[in-house]
């Protein structure tokens, strides 16, 4: 499957807007929503790969974890969904960690960070952005498109207990970890996590490896904020890092670097339709993504929530 899912909360409806807009679907339940993209939680298989003797990338279902493994303890960032948990021990058990300690929401989308639902009762330090534990505190509507999913509020006990705003940092198996936000972007409450030490960064879905980019237009974030995010932490990293996306294979510096190019391109291209009245299905008549179809995929969501997230702006 070449696109994926992440969530969002304040609701755009077409008269919010100068321009039109495609209707929210009918908001399907998780197993009804999941089906529909042929994810199996049952039949999920989680396996990890090495980026440093200390850090490593667990693959399952839902957004990709970071694990971190040492003397301090283990820290992961994301956590995917509640049935996978025990696959998910059971693989960090087999890199040499116990029990987790820390577990770092890049965002509060259900493929991301459902797993709280049993790592916080459980008694893992539960960590976030502050947006996105005010979006965890209630039921949300995340519009993908060709489905939508509200996701319901998380339980006390699955919140975030630590937060930070701009920046904070982890002294944490031999290496500084930085957590940074940049603004709004692929949700209101986003964060990249960078393993200073290791030389690799999880970008959470701000970056797709597995095809273009879901942006959660209906709760605040927008194509604006996704480049300018990724221009930010291209900043921070150098051309040697590890970048991990949310979603897909891990990648690298070159990549995130022309990712951030294409969106560039898409954003002024439908920018300028707009600018000229064009309507959503204008804009998609437009194929605004064309050099980039055969690499990423169906543009279908990305451009209905890229043009969404724009056109607000325009008369």
């Amino acid at each position: 499957m070449r696109t994926v899912l992440f969530l969002f909360g304040v609701l755009l409806t077409p008269m919010s807007l100068a321009h039109d807009t495609a209707k929210v679907p009918e908001p399907m339940d998780e197993d009804s929503l999941l089906k529909a993209f042929g994810w199996d939680k049952a039949g999920a298989e989680v396996t990890s790969e090495k980026i440093t003797d200390s850090l490593h990338v667990l693959f399952g279902l839902g957004g990709n974890i970071a694990v971190s493994v040492g003397d301090d303890g283990v820290l992961i960032v994301d956590d995917q969904f509640p049935e996978l948990i025990p696959k998910v021990k059971t693989a960090i058990k087999a890199l040499g960690g116990g029990q987790v300690d820390f577990a770092i929401n890049t965002h509060w989308h259900f493929d991301h960070a459902a797993g709280n639902l049993v790592l916080g009762p459980a008694g893992t330090w539960l960590v976030s952005q502050a947006n996105s534990r005010e979006k965890m505190k209630k039921s949300n509507i995340i519009n993908l498109v060709v489905a939508a999913h509200e996701q319901p509020a998380y339980p006390p006990k699955a919140l975030p207990v630590i937060t930070f705003e701009d920046s904070m940092q982890f002294h944490f198996n031999g290496e500084q970890i930085d957590l940074m936000h940049f603004g709004p972007a692929h949700t209101t409450g986003d964060a990249a996590i960078y393993f200073r030490g290791s030389n690799a960064v999880h970008m959470g879905d701000i970056f797709n490896t597995s095809g273009f980019p879901f942006i959660d237009a209906g709760n605040g974030g927008g194509i604006d904020g996704v480049i300018e995010f990724c221009k930010q932490v291209i900043t921070q990293i150098n051309k040697d890092t590890v970048v991990i996306p949310g979603h897909g294979p891990v990648s690298d510096y070159d990549t995130l670097l022309s990712y951030t190019r294409m969106l560039s391109t898409v954003r002024e291209r439908i920018s300028s339709l707009i600018s000229k009245g064009a309507t959503l299905e204008e804009v998609l008549a437009a194929n605004v993504t064309a050099e980039f179809n055969e690499k990423y995929g169906d543009n279908k969501m990305l451009v209905d929530r890229a043009y969404t997230s724009l056109a607000h702006k325009h008369p």
